[in-house]
């Protein structure tokens, strides 16, 4: 996949274990794949926990603060729902509240297949390589899967030209 992707769609997360490369999808979700690499390029993921992460769905990171209620200085952007792509390993989607048009900079990526997000979320990209260092995220607790002492974004940037 990300054999002919370009370089633009393409974003850098470097985590403890090692990279990970994301193709974006502005195919799919053209205003949240902008909004990410908008604020990867200005290093706002940069040491961002991954602050909910729940064994067997996923890992969400993407807010500065760490507890899951804030975002960036950017406005929130309207839902960009589609049937066209399913929620499996490796996507990622735009976190949100109740409210679907509340995606801002939160974001989450996909430890195995979840079809009750179908529809339901915004795909915004895919994870085309480093899938092992996405499994070893810290996991967190409980239902909520918040994670004590989280393991953090070291960096994420749009790839190099």
């Amino acid at each position: 996949m990300s054999d002919t992707a370009p370089k633009a769609d393409l974003i850098d997360l470097e985590l403890k274990t090692g990279r990970v490369v994301i193709q974006l999808r502005p195919d799919l979700a053209p205003l949240a794949a902008e909004r990410i690499r908008t604020l990867a390029a200005e290093g706002f993921y940069d040491n961002t926990p991954f602050h909910r992460v729940i064994h067997g769905f996923m890992a969400q990171g993407g807010d500065p603060t760490g507890t899951g209620t804030s975002g960036s200085h950017l406005p929130d952007l309207k839902a960009e729902f589609t049937r066209a792509a399913k929620f499996e390993r490796g996507t990622i989607g735009m976190a949100r509240t109740m409210n679907p048009d509340s995606a801002n900079s939160q974001f989450f990526i996909m430890f195995e297949p979840s079809p009750h997000l179908d529809g339901q979320y915004t795909i915004v990209g895919q994870v085309v390589e480093g899938m092992e260092h996405i499994d070893q995220i810290k996991r967190g607790a409980g239902q909520s899967g918040t994670v004590q002492d989280p393991d953090r974004i070291i960096s994420m940037r749009p790839a190099a030209a």
